[in-house]
C-alpha cells in the first residue's frame, strides 16, 4: 500500500471540493494536503488538485476571499482590495461601548494586574474568560508572562487602554478610597456581628425567672339538685304523687 491510500480513507466521507472547503473555514491555522487528505477522505495528489481548482474558481467569480497556499499550508484569507471594509469594520467593533462586565474585569486588571483569569474570576465571581478574550482582540489587556507558582497566564494592561482612558501611567489611575464603603461604619457593622451577649454588673444577682405557671384542674361540677318541696307527696324533680 502506498504512502498515498495510507494517507484516505477506504470510503471518502464526501465530495471533495465542499469537504475541503469546510474543513479549510473552521480551521485558524493553514493545513498542509496531508492533513486535509486524511480529514476528507481523499488521496493527496487529488486534494492538492482541488485546492488549486478551487483558488482558481474563487478568482474567476471575483470572490471578497481567495485561498492561497502559504509556506506548505492553504488557507483562507481575505483579498487586498477589500482591506479598506475589513480595516472599517474591525475599528467600528473596537470603537463600540464596553460592557458592564467588560468594565468592570478591566478595572479588576488594572488595579490588580498582573493577575490571572481565575484571580479575576474569584474577584468578580463570575466566568470571564469571554470578557477576557474581548479585551484582548480590543488591544485594552495583554499577557504579561506566567505565575511562577501556577504557571497562569497574567494579565496588565496596555498602553493602549493609558491612552483611551487618558492618562501616561498607572500612577495616574484615580484612587479606589472614594468609592469604597466609609471604614467607620465597616466598623460598627461588624462590632454589631461579634458583639457578646451582654452580662450582668458585678455584685448584682440576676432577676429570677418567674417560675412557670402549671395548669390547676379546674374543679368538679357539682350537679344542681333541686331542693325538694316539704311534704310527704313532693318528688325530687318537682313532679307530684
Amino acid at each position: 500500500m502506498t504512502q498515498t491510500d495510507d494517507d484516505a480513507l477506504d470510503v471518502p466521507l464526501a465530495a471533495l471540493h465542499p469537504a475541503l472547503e469546510a474543513v479549510l473555514m473552521v480551521s485558524d491555522q493553514p493545513l498542509d494536503p496531508t492533513v486535509l487528505a486524511t480529514a476528507v477522505g481523499h488521496p493527496v495528489d487529488e486534494v492538492v488538485a482541488a485546492l488549486h481548482e478551487l483558488a482558481a474558481d474563487y478568482t474567476a467569480q471575483g470572490r471578497g476571499f481567495e485561498l492561497r497556499d502559504i509556506a506548505g499550508g492553504w488557507r483562507y484569507y481575505t483579498r487586498e482590495e477589500y482591506a479598506v471594509v475589513v480595516e472599517k469594520h474591525v475599528l467600528d467593533g473596537q470603537q463600540a461601548r464596553l460592557t458592564q462586565a467588560a468594565l468592570e474585569t478591566l478595572a479588576v486588571v488594572a488595579y490588580k494586574q498582573p493577575v490571572s483569569r481565575a484571580r479575576v474570576s474569584a474577584i468578580r465571581g463570575v466566568n470571564v474568560d469571554g470578557v477576557m478574550r474581548t479585551l484582548l482582540t480590543r488591544g485594552l489587556v495583554e499577557e504579561a508572562g506566567h505565575d511562577h507558582e501556577t504557571g497562569a497566564h497574567l494579565y496588565r494592561t496596555s498602553r493602549y487602554f493609558l491612552e483611551r482612558i487618558g492618562v501616561t501611567s498607572l500612577d495616574e489611575l484615580p484612587e479606589l478610597a472614594p468609592y469604597l464603603p466609609d471604614m467607620d461604619d465597616l466598623e460598627e457593622e461588624l462590632a454589631e456581628m461579634v458583639a457578646p451577649e451582654t452580662l450582668p454588673e458585678p455584685g448584682t444577682e440576676p432577676a429570677p425567672e418567674p417560675a412557670p405557671q402549671t395548669p390547676t384542674d379546674p374543679e368538679p361540677e357539682v350537679p344542681h339538685t333541686p331542693t325538694p318541696r316539704e311534704g310527704p307527696s313532693t318528688e325530687p324533680d318537682g313532679g307530684t304523687a
